[in-house]
């Protein structure tokens, strides 16, 4: 056995033998979901995958570098490593394959499938049939571009405008345009087509008898866009609690939309989460692109002017600004009913504005609801929602108005391994964490100059203790004319709060998954500092106990007692990724999490498109485990067996076409389905022309750390999912299956 292999058992609290997570994560309905009856052969099958506890049922797919699991000798590592060919596809093991369910640009309901699809959750309504529910992040922007006349079928002014932002490197505040110039009705024709490929998706689908699922093109199948109630007020979003205070008052320090509590759109959907309920609750992360995220004083946004329109030839972000959209209204939880078609989202802003990633959410019957979420930006925080009354029973739709009132608390860790929650409330006193504490020595807090508002990037921790003298809680620092609208302008600044409040710093927190046991599982994924913050130093360390390690961690968190309100807990971590020479499973940045219904532990990477297929020459001239991320290929999915012999094992289930990210992996409930994103494919060298490849060149190192040179074979571009001569890549959702229609595992 490995060591890392060892600490993967160790850390789960379980033997070689056996390991208890086959309850790692429920939040789906158990109704039976099996195709049709089975042949002697198919429960002979079916029997012999169900006991391979000894035994993998698949053959991995082979990634870019060698790995412990193949048990080759360093020299045969070697011979068979010396070359490597990338494929634009997705690879999957023999035996495996993918039927297409939805791409960029196919119709549902009034409008079409967005771009860059993330989260997909599948609401089962009976046997083989059911609602799917798909984020759509944002859109990336020199590919957009490209493909959009092609996909789409019609002409944008792109270069036109492009032309005209030149001068003012790419920024036009459109805000302050009249009506009448030509240049906005250009720039709203862009932004509105953009935001049009950015929130969510309901499509009903069906299984056939041949194990395919297929679109049924329902009444309910709709699109919640970021202009959703733009052109029909009846299709605008609702929020819940206290920042509703903030919407609606009238004396606000800073910008009004004059819309009130009513919302335009939801953006920059990431990952998410299925309730118990059957509800789907939908994650606004980088919002940042599109609107302010700094806020007054009180809560109220800063003038759509300081968020600017933003073309060049590879971004178009900033694109509320032209229509006059309110920051503080984005960044929230969005909870949507699948099946009810005239259910376009509520925003439950208890649950805090932050860059909201996945939701891991634990309803036990006579308990207070926990929900679990967290801010992926490097230095973000871990998150719990507490509501006020309890669960009655975990399948009422009527669990979405405990969303309504609680409190949202954030997580203090402790480097002996304990932990407490801390509210973000008025009485919370001000402790900020100091840039002494953080990777990078800087935090960011919210501006002592209470009238300018805003954020200010605090570098010596004497400027930091500052604030603590200034203000003594929370409720002194924010403004409001009463208890609720000072507790909304807290939510609306939630990161911020935080960082004044003394919660700590983490490392990208990406994905929340809880067991049946209450036990909470959060991927981080990456240790590096940058311009929002980074991780805290004592807490986020390598296996070697260095700081800054990129390649990622899952944590472990167990609660006081086992109870969703206990304000204490008790956390562990693991570091997995990196290169098997350094003591890694050979992959890096891990992202969403996954279990199947044996309750083995699935996991998608998440390394920068600029990063995949980084050619090096010499890993001598390579500064940081950031710029040696190009040894590990393309994005890829991991599975870890969690019982019998292979338990603690990491394979590779399968690797994603070029440029791509894979996200938002979801069983079925029977477990002969995975549904899966293949996120902005093609995102850096946009459509592949004429199937063109490059050959670079990687030092590389075996299991045990010699060096040798690998030649790659890397695709320029993408031309998937059609996989067709010089065909635009396109965003799409893919349902993964047996060739023999069995279990997936």
């Amino acid at each position: 056995m490995t060591l890392k292999r060892r600490h993967f058992l160790l850390f789960l609290g379980a033997t070689t033998s056996s390991l208890a997570l086959d309850s790692l994560s429920t939040n789906k309905h158990k109704s039976a979901f099996s195709l049709t009856q089975e042949t002697a052969t198919q429960k002979s099958e079916k029997t012999t995958l169900a006991t391979a506890g000894n035994t993998l049922s698949f053959k991995p797919v082979q990634v870019a570098l060698p790995l412990d699991i193949e048990a080759l000798a360093p020299e045969q590592q070697k011979q068979a490593y010396s070359t490597y060919e990338v494929k634009d596809d997705l690879v999957l093991p023999e035996g495996f394959t993918y039927d297409l369910v939805a791409a960029w640009g196919d119709r549902v309901g009034d409008s079409r499938f967005g771009y860059n699809n993330d989260y997909v959750s599948l609401v089962e309504t009976s046997p083989n049939e059911g609602f799917l529910t798909v984020n759509f992040e944002y859109i990336s922007g020199k590919t957009w571009m490209e493909t959009y006349p092609l996909v789409i079928g019609k002409e944008l002014p792109f270069a036109e405008v492009i032309a005209k932002a030149t001068a003012t490197e790419g920024e036009i505040d459109t805000f302050t345009l009249t009506d009448d110039d030509p240049l906005k009705t250009q720039i709203r024709e862009i932004a509105r087509e953009g935001l049009i490929d950015q929130g969510m998706g309901v499509i009903s689908i069906r299984r056939n008898a041949e194990g395919k699922w297929e679109r049924t093109y329902s009444q309910a199948d709709r699109r919640i866009t970021g202009i959703s109630g733009l052109d029909n007020p009846s299709q605008s979003l609702k929020c819940t609690g206290p920042a509703a205070a903030v919407f609606t008052k009238t004396n606000k320090l800073g910008y009004d939309d004059g819309l009130g509590n009513r919302i335009i759109g939801t953006f920059q959907n990431c990952a998410g989460g299925t309730t118990p309920w059957g509800t789907v609750l939908s994650a606004e992360e980088n919002f940042q692109d599109q609107v302010p995220e700094e806020v007054m004083a009180d809560g109220s946004s800063l003038s759509p002017s300081t968020k600017p329109f933003l073309i060049n030839d590879s971004d178009v972000d900033g694109r509320g600004n032209v229509f006059g959209l309110a920051g503080n209204k984005y960044g929230w939880t969005v909870e949507i009913d699948p099946a009810n078609p005239n259910d376009y989202g509520t925003k439950h802003t208890w649950l805090g504005r932050y860059r909201h990633e996945a939701f891991g959410i634990r309803a036990v019957a006579g308990k207070n609801l926990a929900l679990y979420s967290g801010c992926d930006r490097r230095g973000g925080h871990l998150y719990k929602f507490i509501s006020t009354d309890p669960v009655k029973n975990p399948q009422d739709k009527a669990n979405s108005s405990l969303l309504e009132k609680g409190m949202l608390y954030g997580a203090k860790f402790n480097p002996d391994g304990t932990g407490s929650w801390i509210p973000l409330t008025l009485d919370t006193p001000i402790d900020p964490v100091l840039p002494s504490q953080v990777e990078g020595g800087m935090v960011t807090l919210p501006n002592s100059d209470r009238e300018a508002g805003g954020i200010v990037e605090v570098e010596n921790d004497e400027a930091a203790k500052a604030l603590q003298q200034q203000f003594k809680t929370l409720g002194d620092l924010y403004r409001g004319d009463n208890p609720e609208e000072k507790q909304g302008a807290i939510l609306i600044d939630a990161h911020f709060a935080a960082n004044a409040a003394g919660i700590t710093c983490t490392a990208r927190p990406e994905d929340t998954i809880v067991a049946e046991d209450g036990t909470l599982y959060i991927a981080f994924t990456s240790g590096s500092s940058g311009s929002d913050g980074g991780p805290d130093l004592q807490v986020f360390r390598g296996p070697n106990d260095e700081t800054s390690y990129e390649y990622g961690w899952i944590m472990k968190l167990e609660e006081g007692d086992g109870d969703p309100g206990a304000l204490s807990f008790r956390w562990s971590m693991l570091a997995l990724g990196g290169e098997p020479a350094q003591g890694g499973a050979g992959f890096a940045n891990p992202d969403n999490l996954e279990i199947d219904k044996a309750g083995n532990l699935w996991m998608v990477t998440d390394m920068s498109t600029s990063k995949l297929n980084q050619a090096i020459p010499s890993r001598s001239q390579v500064d940081s485990d950031q710029d040696l991320l190009g040894v590990f290929g393309n994005n890829s999915i991991w599975f870890i067996p969690t019982s019998g012999a292979l338990a603690g094992e990491v394979y590779p289930f399968a690797i994603g076409p070029m440029d791509c990210e894979c996200t938002g992996p979801f069983f079925s409930s029977d477990g002969q389905t995975l549904f899966l994103a293949v996120q902005h494919p093609g995102e850096k060298q946009g459509i592949r022309q004429d199937m063109a490849t490059q050959i670079r060149q990687f030092e590389l190192l075996t299991t045990d750390g010699q060096s040798f040179m690998q030649q790659r074979q890397v695709p320029l571009g993408s031309n998937w999912p059609d996989g067709e001569l010089d065909r635009p890549p396109r965003p799409a959702v893919v349902a993964i299956r047996r060739l023999s229609n069995q279990n997936i595992i």
